[in-house]
């Protein structure tokens, strides 16, 4: 069985977004705003150290923009977050994506993100992939992350945007 991430090399690179609210202590970025009083001034804990950063190479491969258009990215907002029982990894994410429905939709992310840290957070999901069963539980979509490996460690970021952004928008 291949990576989890495998999958997505026919897919597309996205450049990555940071959240504005910042995402855990786990991927070592702050989860609150900076308390500096001027607006200009970095704290220390903002500062990154990208040096000892891979990243995987990009795709020499080009897609065509009749195959980008196919793909259904949208906004969604995070209305609940668990544990899948019975999984180490897994998280399942009860979704509004604008429709007035709840999407499900389950991630491998367990080991970089603690299912209640996510609640209330605007992500990026493919919406139009097919239903795929995982741990008995129909996953309904694909939220989007950036990887890299980091002193031989991989880390994990969510995509995850300004919460202004309404549930259901939909990203060209």
């Amino acid at each position: 069985m291949g990576h989890w991430r495998d999958g997505l090399r026919d897919i597309l690179i996205f450049p990555t977004m940071k959240s504005l609210d910042g995402v855990n202590k786990k991927n070592d970025v702050n989860n609150t705003a900076s308390e500096a009083p001027e607006k200009n001034v970095k704290t220390e804990s903002e500062k990154i150290d990208f040096s000892k950063v891979k990243i995987e190479p990009l795709f020499e491969e080009m897609v065509d923009f009749d195959t980008f258009s196919k793909s259904d990215f949208r906004a969604v907002k995070v209305k609940e977050c668990v544990a899948v029982p019975k999984s180490k990894k897994l998280l399942q994410f009860t979704l509004d994506d604008g429709t007035g429905t709840d999407r499900t939709i389950l991630s491998g992310i367990h080991s970089f993100y603690e299912p209640e840290e996510l609640v209330g957070k605007t992500l990026i999901a493919i919406t139009n992939l097919p239903p795929r069963a995982m741990m008995g539980i129909d996953s309904c979509g694909m939220l989007l992350s950036a990887i890299h490996e980091e002193e031989g460690e991989e880390k994990l970021h969510l995509l995850m945007v300004d919460d202004h952004i309404p549930a259901g928008a939909k990203l060209y």
